[in-house]
């Protein structure tokens, strides 16, 4: 019972300020405009920033763990580049690819990571050092998968020329080098591994921006969320909920186990394989050109079911004396 209250604590206040961000773009107070201009802060000052915060005041030379390191990067890389290519095969609409693909294994680690652990262990334990090792991955793949996948007619864009394979390998670098997620990753993990403490001024600041990062993404969702195009993607967004959610952990917890993972460890793995999928995956959908209608159905019924998905994982794992 309180593993299930813990993740109903966890969860469903998230889904409630998706509903009040769909309330308020229906009554009027925000509209699309507000959506688009407020994603754009999210993905480029905000999340950064936040993740700029959680990494700097880890401890990386006391925690560093070569083989959990090695474990979650080398599972990071087959999740996503099986899914593609089962995508590639299976999946008919090209429009929607690049969304589903992120959306079925992008969690939400940096958000939920840190806070997850922290509730279950009282401290972050392992989750930093899977956020150094997992995320930059989810970054690179999320964006050479967005990139190749592409579709401005989807907003309204005018379409040039087909675009040859070695400018979308340029334009995908491009984008990785300019990501600015991945730029928030590398000078936290540089200012923790060089223990550079921010000033009182600056790291009050830097604290007030990183709030804002979850919570006006989740209001940016439910305001961009269209009931109507979303229940005629329904098949895609059941299908991504379910590799998400159970099909990967199913998958990689035994074989974290096999390896002798177990508590902190084994609670970061399942954290960043079966956790929701990540608001930012909307944003970046939405920024990069890509289906933000299927990646936001995606986003809230992970959040809405991973209240219970989450639960029974950490139940068998509890029972199982493995955390």
């Amino acid at each position: 019972m309180d593993s299930f209250i813990f993740s109903l604590n966890s969860t469903i206040p998230i889904f409630l300020v998706m509903i009040v961000g769909y309330v308020i773009r229906k009554i009027g107070i925000v509209d699309e405009h507000f959506a688009t201009v407020a994603n754009r802060y999210v993905f480029k000052v905000s999340l950064p920033v936040l993740l700029f915060r959680d990494l700097s005041v880890a401890n990386f030379k006391s925690d560093f763990d070569l083989k959990f390191v090695l474990f979650c990067c080398i599972v990071t890389i087959l999740m996503f580049s099986i899914t593609w290519i089962l995508t590639e095969i299976f999946m008919k609409d090209d429009s929607m690819k690049g969304a589903f693909i992120q959306a079925s294994c992008r969690s939400s680690a940096a958000i939920l990571g840190i806070a997850f652990i922290e509730n279950i262990y009282k401290d972050a334990g392992m989750a930093p050092l899977m956020i150094v090792a997992a995320v930059p991955l989810f970054n690179i793949f999320a964006v050479t998968i967005l990139t190749f996948k592409a579709h401005p007619e989807l907003h309204g864009k005018n379409i040039s020329s087909s675009t040859s394979k070695k400018e979308n390998i340029k334009k995908a670098a491009i984008n990785i080098l300019k990501n600015p997620i991945i730029i928030g990753i590398v000078i936290g993990f540089v200012a923790s591994l060089l223990n550079i403490k921010l000033p009182t001024i600056l790291n009050k600041t830097v604290e007030s921006i990183a709030a804002t990062a979850t919570p006006i993404a989740l209001i940016c969702i439910g305001a961009s969320f269209e009931g109507s195009k979303a229940i005629k993607k329904i098949k895609p967004t059941l299908v991504a909920t379910f590799i998400k959610l159970i099909l990967l952990a199913a998958i990689f917890i035994p074989v974290a186990i096999y390896m002798g993972f177990r508590n902190q460890e084994l609670i970061a793995i399942l954290i960043m394989l079966a956790s929701p999928t990540t608001v930012t995956c909307f944003v970046m959908a939405k920024a990069m050109d890509n289906d933000e209608v299927l990646s936001s159905s995606i986003v809230v019924l992970t959040t809405l079911l991973s209240s219970i998905t989450l639960t029974a994982w950490i139940f068998l794992l509890r029972s199982c004396s493995l955390i």
